[in-house]
């Protein structure tokens, strides 16, 4: 009786708690409940792991470089080393090989006669100017006529000695006599050698009023004008580049001068000209300035009139031949830093590398100092680049850069 009194709906609510006609003792909220902490718990820790997700993850990459695709496309290449002839360029002056100065060498007076020009040859002994010498020719005719009046007496003297010698044996003349003539014959003498003596000096100075080259050479300039008054104090009239020759005095790096020795030829350009001139290594001074560390190499020169003593000019001295880099003359900048070019660095950026330059010629540019060769250089683009430029690099061989 007791299954015929059970509810009709007892099977279905133990199979569904929350269905309609469940056990109508048990609270309507107390199957929700049950499911309800679980859900909150699970939404809690979700909240959770996406705080610290948000708080410890990585952070976001930047965004990507951009393809090498869309970078400039830049010849390159490595020159290596090349065998060629080595040179040494160095600035300098011209200037007299011996330079001399030629003053008044007398009494000096009044200038009456200037003879020569600036760039004129003159023998050695040339009268270059002449001094007024009225003064000294009228003292060398009197001179000569004192001259003229101790030979006079001379030979008075002697024709008295000789008289009286022939006397003496007669006995007409004593011997005393004898020794006084032949003393007055010797004193007469001595007056004419006095009296010559004499006259040349005045002769020797009338002549050094003339103002002569002390050597054969080159007029350099002149400082003397007809009219002047002139005297041993007045410093240097003329100077003269004795034998012609010139020099250029070129001033050559410290670690360069090993290099040279004399006898090495050299090409001489002065400044603002297009010509240049053909000379050779004489000497090498033997010191070293200590304010720039430079030394002197004379280069002799024969003279030309493209050759002005004083003017600045630059010389090229072969100096055998040595293994250099050779780069195009594409490839080598100048700004007021000095000579530099552009090379490949890391992640195919540029960047500035400062040179030294060697010989330059048609096949192209020696670098004398700052590569090694093992470089990858910018052959050609480098004045558009600056350091720290990406490229995309294509490697071309020398030959095909020049």
């Amino acid at each position: 009786m007791n299954a015929h009194n059970a509810p009709p709906n007892s099977a279905a609510a133990e199979v569904f708690p929350f269905a309609p006609g469940a056990d109508a003792g048990a609270p309507p909220q107390a199957g929700r409940n049950r499911w309800l902490k679980p859900g909150l718990i699970a939404l809690a820790i979700a909240l959770s792991a996406a705080t610290a997700w948000k708080v410890l993850a990585p952070p976001a990459k930047p965004p990507a470089a951009a393809a090498d695709s869309n970078l400039p496309e830049v010849t390159v290449m490595v020159p290596g080393s090349t065998m060629m002839a080595d040179a040494v360029v160095a600035p300098g002056s011209i200037a007299a090989r011996r330079d001399a100065a030629v003053g008044v060498q007398g009494e000096g007076g009044r200038v009456v006669r200037v003879l020569v020009e600036p760039g004129q040859r003159v023998a050695a002994g040339q009268v270059l100017a002449q001094i007024d010498r009225q003064v000294q020719v009228q003292e060398i005719a009197q001179l000569a006529a004192g001259v003229r009046q101790a030979e006079a007496d001379a030979r008075l003297a002697e024709a008295n000695l000789a008289r009286a010698e022939s006397l003496v044996a007669k006995g007409f003349i004593s011997r005393a006599d004898i020794d006084q003539r032949l003393a007055t014959r010797d004193g007469a003498l001595a007056r004419v050698g006095v009296a010559r003596a004499q006259l040349a000096a005045a002769q020797e100075r009338a002549e050094r009023l003339d103002v002569r080259a002390p050597a054969a050479g080159l007029i350099l300039s002149r400082s003397v004008e007809a009219g002047q008054v002139v005297g041993p104090g007045s410093g240097a009239l003329f100077r003269l580049a004795e034998g012609g020759t010139l020099e250029m005095r070129a001033q050559v790096a410290e670690q360069d001068l090993g290099r040279l020795t004399p006898g090495m030829a050299a090409d001489v350009t002065p400044v603002g000209s297009s010509d240049s001139y053909r000379g050779k290594v004489w000497l090498i001074d033997p010191l070293i300035d200590t304010s720039n560390r430079q030394g002197i190499v004379r280069i002799q020169l024969d003279y030309s009139p493209g050759l002005r003593v004083g003017a600045f000019a630059r010389a090229r001295i072969a100096a055998g031949q040595s293994s250099r880099p050779l780069l195009p003359q594409s490839a080598v900048l100048a700004d007021g830093e000095g000579n530099y070019v552009m090379v490949l660095g890391k992640n195919n950026t540029v960047e500035r590398r400062s040179v030294t330059l060697g010989t330059i010629s048609d096949s192209g540019v020696g670098i004398a100092g700052g590569l090694n060769g093992s470089e990858k250089v910018v052959a050609n683009a480098g004045a558009f680049l600056k350091p720290g430029d990406r490229i995309r690099p294509v490697l071309a061989t020398p030959a095909a850069t020049r």
